[in-house]
């Protein structure tokens, strides 16, 4: 008994952790530029963000941008934006947060 209850748990995970997988990388979205711009800034965290949309000087000029429809994956978003991890190209693996208008 304690063997079959060993070998249900075992394959329970193994089911959980590859459906976790199948549901990451069935979301991946793109980033979209905005305008005549070609690429997006990728803002450490929000507070960095929130800076930056208020327009104070000197914030965000080391901001990374991102090149127009690199492939990313949502972490976690709300209203004002996405924290993405991007999946493709020179940036891969890197996180950060976007505008939500900035990612489709």
């Amino acid at each position: 008994m304690t063997r079959h209850l060993t070998l249900v748990s075992t394959l329970a995970g193994a089911i959980a952790i590859a459906a976790i997988g199948c549901q990451r990388s069935a979301t991946n979205h793109k980033l979209v530029a905005t305008g005549p711009k070609h690429s997006v800034p990728l803002y450490a965290d929000e507070a960095t963000y929130q800076k930056a949309s208020n327009q104070q000087a000197g914030v965000g000029a080391e901001t990374p941008q991102v090149d127009d429809q690199t492939p990313v994956v949502i972490i976690s978003s709300d209203d004002s934006g996405a924290v993405v991890e991007i999946v493709d190209g020179p940036m891969k693996g890197q996180n950060g947060l976007v505008a939500k208008d900035n990612v489709d």
